[in-house]
């Protein structure tokens, strides 16, 4: 269950993400045209950040999604969220009560 005080991350409504043909897919943003390559686990979690969903449920969604998730499988979503956080392309959100 989501803890209501602690921030979630949010894509960018401004960001473009373009799903290549090879489930692969760049993240571009229009206002200051930075883009960045994503692969396809990216891409999955990519479209969960919409300030409702923690990290955590993220990766409960990820679990389900691929076979063999690593144990390391939380430190790298979160390092994915804040490596794009950092350049930009999504935040983090105090959720609404």
């Amino acid at each position: 269950m989501q803890d209501h005080n602690k921030p979630v991350p949010l894509a960018k409504s401004s960001v473009v993400l373009r799903e290549e043909f090879d489930t692969w897919a760049i993240l571009f943003d229009p206002d200051t045209g930075d883009a960045f390559g994503v692969n396809p686990v990216g891409v999955f979690i990519w479209k969960r950040l919409d300030g409702l969903r923690s990290i955590h449920d993220i990766l409960k969604e990820l679990r389900k999604g691929y076979e063999d998730v690593s144990e390391e499988a939380e430190e790298q979503v979160k390092g994915f969220i804040q490596e794009i956080v950092g350049k930009g392309f999504a935040e983090h959100k105090t959720p609404e009560i």
